[in-house]
């Protein structure tokens, strides 16, 4: 892990806020938290933060697509590895409160620069993009990962890595991301597994066809 202590600060904070959320959640009936589930820090985890963080550093990616900024917990761990790298992580957000108090931990962290957020719908911020990928993390509502994936598909680069959270947790959600790991294990282009890592990580690698 980075030793920046900016970076450290806005983790601590991060993780301040969840630690209180999460007794918030246990405390409330599950339609109720269901119904609330928009207010609260819900992120990928530390584990799968480090993993993306280190593999991005690894692969020395240099255009990171994050569909799903949601506050910016995961939006912090890939800017980091995208300061290293000297590239950009490119994150789409719905909810502008959200992406609000994002910027405002990014500033903190002074990782501003190598984040551009982009707020609306991802599917069409994603139709309007003209980037081309190095790095797609996917983890929106679950109806939008296979729609999603149809469009980031034909703008990734060769050797491009594609991480989607949430395959094995939570499990009203199976039957949307069994759809999605069946359509990109299938393509006949990508290697695919999945990582028993956080809430589950299917991790895949894409390979042009020569």
């Amino acid at each position: 892990m980075t030793k920046d202590s900016k970076f450290l600060q806005v983790l601590a904070a991060y993780d301040e806020r969840m630690q209180s959320e999460d007794e918030i959640m246990k405390s409330l009936p599950v339609v109720e938290g269901m119904k609330r589930r928009d207010e609260f820090l819900l992120s990928v985890g530390e584990d799968a933060a480090v993993f993306m963080n280190t593999l991005l550093k690894s692969a020395k990616s240099k255009t990171i697509l994050e569909i799903g900024t949601s506050y910016g917990y995961s939006t912090l761990w890939l800017a980091e590895a995208a300061r290293e790298n000297d590239g950009i992580v490119i994150t789409l957000e719905a909810d502008e409160t959200k992406v609000t108090y994002a910027k405002h931990r990014l500033y903190e962290a002074g990782l501003s620069k190598y984040v551009d957020f982009r707020v609306g719908d991802a599917l069409t911020l994603m139709k309007e993009a003209k980037e081309t990928f190095d790095f797609v993390l996917v983890d929106v509502w679950k109806e939008l990962y296979l729609p999603c994936f149809e469009l980031f598909y034909p703008k990734l680069k060769n050797k491009a890595w594609v991480v989607a959270d949430n395959m094995i947790f939570p499990t009203q959600s199976i039957e949307e991301t069994k759809r999605y790991q069946n359509r990109i294990r299938n393509t006949g282009v990508f290697s695919s597994v999945l990582l028993p890592i956080g809430s589950g990580m299917e991790l895949s690698q894409y390979e042009q066809i020569k």
